[in-house]
Parts: structure tokens; C-alpha cells; sequence
């Protein structure tokens, strides 16, 4: 990773842990999953509000380490106002940034997720990066829970 992706990595990664956007519980949900990653111990509740198929309002809640809730944090600003169609390309495009070993892919139309390319560097550290996405993706999809197992 070069030194000012990573600088960026490191400081949107804590502005996010320390000040986490939309992170309450959504009383008016339509859909929520509760997530986590055994190995880790992270934990995160997403709640999705939908109307006409696009996500009106998305939350979540939970503890866990700096990765994941910075995740949860960019996640839940990048599928605000999206179609569930765009919501989905959103989570497998990042799904598919953070696990590829090519390291010349462009995925500046993820905006600021593409900070997270610097977390394929450290597989362990890419369940906590995708833990929010995956229970995102679950509460999209009806079920109620998801792991990273």
C-alpha cells in the first residue's frame, strides 16, 4: 500500500471508530441482522428502513474494534438513499476489494470504502472489515443473523 493510502487508511479508520456515523438503534426498521465474528469477538446489529425499494435509513449498533466499526460507520453512509439493487453491487464490490490478492484493481467508485483495499494486507483483519457488510447483506435478504465462520 502506498504511504498516503495508508496514511488516509489509518485516519478514516479512526475518525470513523472515534465518531461513528448512524449508530443508534432504528426504531422504525424494516429489517435487521445481528452479526459476529467468533474469532474477534465483534459484534454489530444493522437496521435497515426500505420504502419503494431503496434504503430510506440504515443503523447499527454493537461493539467491537476499530476496523469493524468504521466499516459499519462508511457502510452505513455509502447505502443510504441507494436502491437494495445498488446496495447489493455496493457490499460485493467491497466483498470483492478487501479479499482479491490483484492489487492493481480500481475501486475509486467505492469513495471513501477504498480505504479499506489496505485490509487484504492483513487477512485476519478482513472479517472485522466485512462482518457489518455481510449482516447488512442478511437483513436485506430476511435472515436474522450473520458470521463470518
Amino acid at each position: 500500500m502506498n504511504p498516503d493510502l495508508r496514511e488516509l487508511y489509518q485516519e478514516t479508520i479512526l475518525d470513523h471508530n472515534r465518531h461513528p456515523r448512524n449508530r443508534r438503534k432504528l426504531e422504525e426498521a424494516d429489517a435487521e441482522a445481528h452479526g459476529h465474528n467468533p474469532l474477534c469477538g465483534d459484534n454489530v446489529t444493522v437496521y435497515v428502513q426500505t420504502e419503494d425499494g431503496k434504503v430510506t435509513d440504515i443503523s447499527f449498533d454493537g461493539n467491537g474494534c476499530a476496523i469493524s466499526t468504521a466499516s459499519a460507520s462508511l457502510m452505513t453512509e455509502a447505502v443510504k438513499g441507494k436502491t437494495l439493487e445498488e446496495a447489493e453491487a455496493i457490499f460485493k464490490e467491497f466483498q470483492e476489494m478487501v479479499t482479491s490478492t490483484e492489487q492493481e484493481q480500481d475501486h475509486s467508485e467505492l469513495g471513501d470504502l477504498e480505504v479499506f483495499a489496505g485490509v487484504r494486507e492483513y487477512p485476519v483483519r478482513i472479517k472485522c472489515a466485512t462482518l457489518p457488510w455481510h449482516t447488512l447483506n442478511a437483513a436485506l435478504k430476511g435472515s436474522e443473523s450473520a458470521t463470518t465462520e
